[in-house]
């Protein structure tokens, strides 16, 4: 269902293993069909899945984009752009896809030109090293990063500092172009004017040419496509409008790839404004909910068209007590499970959504089917029936359905000494 449908939400009652489930599809489709818990993933293969829960206050800045503090070089605090973890993820897909269309001389060219930069930027002494523009401006590197270069220019009045784009001068290299004076740069960014940048631009480029090794120490190879699935959990409980802003059309399964491209909010602050965001093909979101979740019925009407939703019931996620190992503790529990949602579903207000999952049983690794019942389904139930007509009596019901016997006085030693 997720491969052909791109968008899957695993919606039912609490406790039917929806998150475990996600991240078993998720491992299973990552290895091939060779693992199916994510714990036995490579640490490689852990880097296509991310997790994420959703809750009230998180935002478009925690999964896209956003502002964050950063202390400068000066200790002046600023603001930097970051990406959230949605955005990091799809980058990580993004390349992944474009790479795998990639031939291997390509490949190899690109890794060439990244080995070269890197040799050139660490030889480079910053703020003492000086390079020298074509109308003779002197400027000094003061810092590189994965994204920027950014360069002092002491001889200019109106801006001493600038940031250069590292992904422009990677371009120009890896274009095998020859550039011979700024009107060329214009022309191959497709500009009607030149840039500032361009002025500094060109003397790097032309003096990481310069010293540029031909061939790549690394051997290159077609890259192979992987899936990549991101998980959200309770994703119901977020705002949805405001956390995806924009990307409700990226996320569309109709328009992944290029023709599902969009601006982001912070585009005019990208190191490149003109770069569009999209979503690879090669990307897979499940999310998780519970039907009974207050929020569901803010659940955004936009989204809903754009993911499948798939109901895991009670009943049918009884394999989970495997792991209870004791053949007849689990068929205990499966038979309490069983008659207390009988009970439940019988309850006027109630239905299958209220169902208690088999994953509240896992704990009887550890509790007794009482301990259970007192301190994890009671108070879950209670919080169903609330402001009920004759809420006593339906706990009774349910009490009763469960097989819980409430202790009598003489019962108390006993009690404590469980506990204990």
């Amino acid at each position: 269902m997720l491969i052909s449908s791109k968008n899957l939400i695993l919606r039912g009652a609490p406790g039917t293993g929806k998150s475990y489930l996600a991240k078993e599809i998720a491992a299973d489709i990552i290895s091939n069909g060779a693992r199916d818990r994510y714990e036995q993933l490579s640490d490689e293969q852990k880097k296509q899945v991310e997790f994420v829960q959703f809750h009230p206050s998180y935002d478009y800045s925690d999964f896209v984009e956003g502002l964050r503090p950063k202390v400068r070089d000066d200790g002046t605090m600023g603001f930097e752009l970051r990406d959230g973890i949605f955005k990091r993820f799809v980058a990580r897909a993004r390349k992944n896809y474009e790479d795998s269309q990639k031939s291997p001389e390509t490949i190899e060219k690109e890794l060439s030109v990244a080995e070269s930069m890197a040799e050139f930027f660490s030889s480079v002494e910053l703020g003492v090293d000086r390079f020298t523009t074509i109308t003779g401006n002197e400027f000094t590197i003061t810092s590189v990063d994965d994204e920027r270069i950014t360069i002092s220019i002491p001889g200019n009045a109106s801006v001493s500092t600038l940031s250069l784009n590292l992904s422009d001068i990677r371009k120009m290299l890896e274009s095998e172009e020859e550039f011979k004076k700024i009107q060329d740069l214009t022309f191959f960014f497709g500009k009607k004017f030149a840039t500032q940048a361009y002025s500094y631009d060109f003397p790097l480029y032309k003096a990481i040419k310069k010293k540029e090794r031909r061939g790549t120490s690394q051997k290159a190879s077609k890259e192979k496509l992987k899936e990549y699935i991101f998980i959200i959990d309770e994703i119901n409980r977020g705002e949805i409008s405001k956390i995806c802003g924009e990307l409700f059309f990226a996320i569309d399964p109709g328009y992944r790839g290029p023709a599902g491209e969009i601006s982001t909010q912070y585009a005019s602050m990208h190191p490149d404004p003109d770069e569009k965001f999209y979503i690879p093909e090669n990307v897979y979101i499940i999310g998780t909910m519970n039907d009974i979740d207050r929020s569901v019925d803010s659940f955004d009407f936009a989204m809903r068209r754009r993911f499948r939703f798939v109901e895991l019931r009670a009943d049918e996620r009884l394999q989970m007590l495997d792991c209870l190992q004791d053949e007849e503790l689990k068929n205990e529990a499966i038979s309490r499970m069983t008659a207390l949602n009988k009970e439940i579903e019988s309850v006027d207000d109630l239905n299958e959504n209220y169902h208690i999952g088999a994953a509240y049983f896992l704990k009887l690794k550890t509790l007794s089917f009482d301990q259970l019942w007192t301190d994890h389904l009671q108070p879950l139930l209670h919080d169903y029936i609330q402001g009920m007509y004759y809420e006593e009596g339906i706990m009774s019901r349910f009490e009763k359905a469960y097989g819980y016997r409430k202790p009598i006085v003489g019962d108390t030693d006993e009690i404590a000494q469980d506990a204990r």
